[in-house]
């Protein structure tokens, strides 16, 4: 198992500076990551940085709450894309969910993709801020409405578990036969929890912790 092509090597800390970011991806290169996933407003420096390689550079929208109005949702992808992202990860509607309306969920997710057609687009469910059955419902909204992952956690709720196995693995169960990919989150810090994630059924796993996991001894 080649742990460094699942992981995301992240920082979303609103105190993240330049030098933060530039060391970033720059471990990201050296450890042979996937890709990084940052701030939109640090997309561009870091696409320059990572020029010349095969990394990806991921940012997020409508984060963290998952609270935007469409409208802003869609100028954040547009610009996030103007200025080199590869991917966009976007946080879902939790208030529609929770009131069932799920046409209002997925609208949003088939907006957004509609935005990033060529570009891989996550959603986040917040999963600890869910039920089972609310989890499952997500993943069909995502499903419906285009996504190609369903990703775990922002990684800002206080207390949140984050990326549990029982998660990722109902989360695998419910969208696998669609096709679409599982992005484990929050809370990963060692290279077990990451095997772990994986047998459940993640396919990328968004980490601050990447290079502890790929290299123990660091």
């Amino acid at each position: 198992m080649e742990l460094s092509k699942y992981i995301e090597h992240t920082l979303l800390k609103p105190t993240a500076t330049v030098e933060n970011i530039t060391k970033l991806v720059e471990d990201a290169v050296k450890y042979d990551f996937f890709g990084v996933c940052i701030n939109p407003v640090y997309v561009k420096h870091a696409k320059n940085i990572a020029s010349g390689t095969n990394l990806k550079i991921v940012t997020v929208v409508n984060f963290p709450l998952g609270a935007n109005a469409t409208d802003t949702t869609l100028v954040q992808v547009h610009q996030a894309l103007s200025d080199g992202a590869d991917e966009i990860d976007t946080v879902i509607n939790l208030g529609a969910l929770k009131e069932g309306n799920y046409k209002k969920v997925t609208d949003d997710i088939r907006a957004t993709k509609n935005v990033c057609p060529n570009n891989n687009l996550k959603v986040i469910l917040e999963t600890d801020l869910l039920t089972n059955d609310e989890i499952k419902k997500a993943c069909l909204a995502c499903i419906s409405g285009g996504a190609d992952f369903v990703k775990t956690s922002t990684g800002f709720v206080k207390n949140g578990l984050g990326a549990r196995p029982d998660f990722v693995r109902l989360m695998a169960q419910t969208v696998e036969k669609r096709g679409l990919g599982v992005k484990a989150s929050g809370g990963i810090t060692t290279r077990f929890q990451a095997k772990e994630l994986i047998e459940a059924g993640a396919t990328r796993l968004g980490t601050s912790s990447g290079v502890a996991i790929v290299n123990p001894q660091k």
